[in-house]
């Protein structure tokens, strides 16, 4: 009896599961206690994702490096004990998917006009800002298909399944209209909740017009539930160290080496698909007679500080003054587009890093990739880009709204190696994000005929951050 306690209820039967249960606790007690002036939260993840190699390494090696360590009673045992950290922190970012959707797409409707009157300056900036995104997602799951990200990783524990059948176009479309919104919900029907939601918040817009003492509280309530959703993301966010740590140790506990060798072909092919896009960029701005040699001498070093910050949000005062004093960009413009770009359409965070995740999900779990998911993954990053917050983490959130939107949410813990060395890809995301706000911004301008071109030819204006 003692020994089915240990071994199958409490999952602690042998000292080697003890010791590295332990080890584990001892790590993110270290992570925790570091000075918060010295280590950032960026480095702290940075330190997690080390750590966790060195113990995944750790377990590796008293395996014998095992070709299947999970018949291996302690590693079984212990990663078991790792998950209840590492896929409880995915389960709680699953958690908001629905409600931060909902409430994101609502609360950008209402306030869709506060930094721009004019109508047409929205439309464009729209348009604008999700064709751009739509592009990105093309542009990753290009990539993606190309070079077979997770194609050799393909898991065991799930049979390759049979061939999806063709879908019409007009049946897919069909589809996304949500017959039951409360069904969308339970079903994570997340390109029916957006429609449901942009609906919601379209009423309530025309409605204020008319009632404005009663909309009023919905506002208000709208603009608090936004607050709350987003301090509960910010609160599980504060967990990235610990579950990467645990998450990572486990990846390399059960797969060995080979997993971190797909994960590094996952880093290069995410910068490639982003450098890729930044190309497009400078080609979309040649095609509004913009010269874009000029474009990266005069934001080359916002750029940088992107890269380093991870936080487009964070840089967005700067982002700002750059559009206006350095690239010639109307005041509307440059506060309505920047802004409204760090809230939706990252092209970087919620277009090619969702796309790439797409493939490699579906690869990794042996799901056929047709046409059908093709369409879908596009309609569903470029429609599920919107309220995603620009701050380092949330890419965790347009992950799980673009892979649950297409039918593939119950793979989700297929990417904990990815999530393992977030820090690194989020550096080229970030960059891209911001890269998109201001080539989006110059394109609406100079549509609008708006666009101070003397100024952005002014080469004394070379270097937008000097001062900062």
């Amino acid at each position: 009896m003692k020994n089915v306690f240990l071994s199958q209820f409490l999952m602690i039967s042998e000292w080697k599961s003890i010791l590295f249960i332990i080890a584990y606790l001892l790590l993110a007690f270290a992570v925790y206690k570091l000075p918060k002036k010295k280590f950032s939260f960026s480095s702290k993840v940075l330190l997690a994702t080390v750590l966790g190699l060195a113990l995944g390494l750790a377990m590796q090696a008293v395996s014998g490096f095992a070709s299947d360590p999970m018949k291996i009673t302690f590693v079984k045992e212990t990663t078991l004990w790792y998950s209840l950290i590492g896929n409880g922190f995915i389960d709680f970012i699953r958690m908001l998917v629905i409600p931060l959707v909902m409430v994101s797409i609502i609360h950008v409707i209402l306030h869709m006009d506060e930094r721009g009157d004019v109508r047409k300056l929205v439309n464009r900036s729209i348009i604008t800002t999700m064709g751009m995104v739509a592009v990105a997602a093309i542009v990753g799951l290009t990539l993606g298909i190309v070079f077979q990200v997770g194609g050799g990783s393909v898991s065991t524990s799930i049979s390759g399944g049979e061939m999806k059948e063709v879908v019409p176009v007009v049946t897919t479309l069909r589809n996304l209209i949500p017959a039951n919104p409360v069904e969308a919900m339970v079903n994570s029907n997340v390109v029916g909740l957006v429609i449901f939601s942009a609906f919601f918040g379209l009423a309530a817009r025309r409605m204020q017009k008319k009632y404005p003492d009663t909309i009023r509280v919905f506002y208000e309530l709208i603009d608090a539930l936004h607050k709350i959703i987003i301090s509960i993301a910010m609160t599980i966010i504060k967990g990235m160290p610990y579950a990467v740590l645990a998450l990572l140790a486990n990846t390399i506990a059960q797969r060995g080496l080979d997993s971190i060798l797909e994960v590094g072909k996952f880093i290069v092919i995410l910068y490639m698909a982003c450098i890729l896009q930044l190309l497009i960029q400078l080609v979309a701005l040649s095609f509004f007679k913009v010269n874009p040699l000029i474009y990266l001498k005069k934001s080359y070093s916002l750029l940088l500080l992107a890269f380093t910050s991870r936080s487009s949000l964070g840089v967005l005062p700067a982002t700002i003054d750059t559009l206006t004093q350095k690239l010639g960009v109307s005041q509307g413009t440059a506060s309505f587009v920047s802004s409204f770009g760090t809230t939706a359409g990252m092209q970087g965070c919620a277009g090619v890093f969702p796309a790439l995740l797409i493939v490699y999900v579906a690869n990794t779990s042996g799901t056929p990739i047709d046409i059908s998911l093709i369409i879908m993954s596009v309609i569903v990053i470029t429609i599920g880009s919107i309220g995603i917050a620009g701050i380092p983490g949330t890419s965790t959130m347009a992950a799980s709204v673009s892979l649950s939107g297409v039918g593939l949410g119950a793979s989700f813990a297929y990417i904990t190696p990815i999530l393992a060395i977030d820090p690194i890809i989020d550096m080229m995301r970030t960059m891209l994000n911001v890269s998109g706000s201001l080539t989006n911004a110059i394109m609406v301008d100079r549509q609008l005929d708006l666009m101070d071109m003397k100024r952005y030819h002014d080469k004394e204006l070379t270097d937008p951050l000097q001062d900062i």
